[in-house]
């Protein structure tokens, strides 16, 4: 059944590249890309902003493992059209872009990534139109996987959500420990979004993660999702898109990040 599994109490910026849009959604909002400056060289980031003048929370849209595509610009958008500023960075920006995103998502690097997310991190909380204390963070497939990361290595953010993160229990880069192994150091609560018929992470691999956020007190909610396997989020693949997922895991995401980030 779908449902929970727990619930615990317990750089510089550069706009040498931006383009400006306008999209509606049941409000009015501005997205654009702008570039960044982090680890020497320029990474773009897509920025959508509700409509008003007022500072917003803003949540950091961590990517799956094609890149920032269509599907991560959407999920952008429809954090904005909740009233989020909402960022994601091109975590591939180090990498060769003639090589397709599965080739460079088996390359990126743990200290590089966290380098990249807390950059963005500094660039929000000197954003005119974000309220520095009220920071979150999603992601999907691969995205999952970093924000699982960065819950325990950025005391900035305030809330977690993670879509089917696979791979947290592997380390990448030398010199690194795996998320799961930082699992201590997770800071703020944390969601879990995951497919039943998913493989990676496997049901077993959830259970495990939700037993130990439980040992250690930290509050989480984890929701598995009946018929779903992995990337079911994913509306640009009707192989794995799971519209009753989608309509299950979105209010929940939207309702928790209210929660925690909402005055």
């Amino acid at each position: 059944m779908d449902g929970r599994l727990s619930v615990l109490s317990a750089g510089v910026v550069v706009d040498a590249a931006v383009t400006v849009g306008l999209k509606g959604g049941s409000r009015s909002m501005a997205c654009f890309t702008r570039t960044m400056a982090t680890g020497g060289a320029g990474m773009a980031v897509y920025e959508a902003l509700p409509d008003g003048t007022q500072r917003f929370p803003a949540i950091v849209v961590i990517q799956h493992a094609p890149g920032v595509d269509v599907f991560i610009h959407r999920m952008c958008d429809r954090l904005a059209d909740a009233g989020y500023v909402a960022v994601a960075p091109d975590l591939y920006h180090r990498l060769d872009p003639t090589r397709d995103g599965m080739e460079r998502f088996r390359l990126l690097k743990d200290r590089e990534v966290e380098e990249d997310v807390n950059a963005v991190v500094d660039y929000l909380q000197r954003h005119p139109r974000v309220d520095s204390k009220r920071l979150g963070i999603t992601g999907f497939c691969m995205g999952g996987r970093v924000v699982y990361l960065m819950a325990a290595a950025n005391p900035s953010f305030r809330a977690a959500v993670a879509y089917y993160g696979g791979n947290i229990k592997v380390a990448w880069g030398d010199g690194v420990v795996a998320p799961f192994e930082r699992s201590a150091e997770i800071h703020c609560p944390i969601m879990f979004h995951a497919g039943a018929d998913d493989t990676n992470p496997a049901p077993k691999d959830v259970q495990e993660f939700d037993a130990e956020l439980t040992r250690l007190g930290k509050p989480h909610e984890f929701f598995a999702y009946s018929g779903a396997g992995h990337a079911f989020m994913n509306f640009t693949s009707a192989e794995r898109y799971r519209e009753a997922a989608d309509a299950l895991s979105w209010p929940r995401t939207l309702e928790f990040f209210a929660r925690y980030l909402r005055p």
